[in-house]
């Protein structure tokens, strides 16, 4: 009597294992076709479309400045002489120029 009632309560458990396994992936399955769409959508927000290399050559500012001016951009990217460091000069709506420089912390 106990072997049926042993027999009867496995079968039990291996039909309640069963039925649950069967709702927990049927339900996966509705759900990642819902997020699959969303993930292949992002892009990155920004997209570079150039690398441009070039060699700079040592200068001070006054040079840069009249090289900027001399290809018609708003800002110049140079190798400064004096501080061995890449500075930018660019041309300030005002009319005047300025001048960046890195610092690391």
């Amino acid at each position: 009597a106990i072997d049926l009632v042993v027999d009867k309560i496995e079968r039990q458990i291996h039909k309640f294992k069963t039925k649950l396994m069967k709702n927990r992936y049927s339900n996966f399955k509705e759900i990642v076709p819902q997020v699959t769409p969303v993930l292949k959508e992002e892009e990155p927000e920004f997209k570079i479309v150039r690398n441009k290399r070039f060699v700079m050559h040592p200068m001070d500012v006054e040079e840069a400045i009249m090289q900027m001016n001399l290809v018609n951009h708003d800002f110049f990217m140079f190798f400064d002489a004096e501080t061995e460091t890449i500075n930018v000069v660019y041309k300030r709506k005002d009319g005047d120029y300025g001048l960046l420089v890195p610092e690391l912390k």
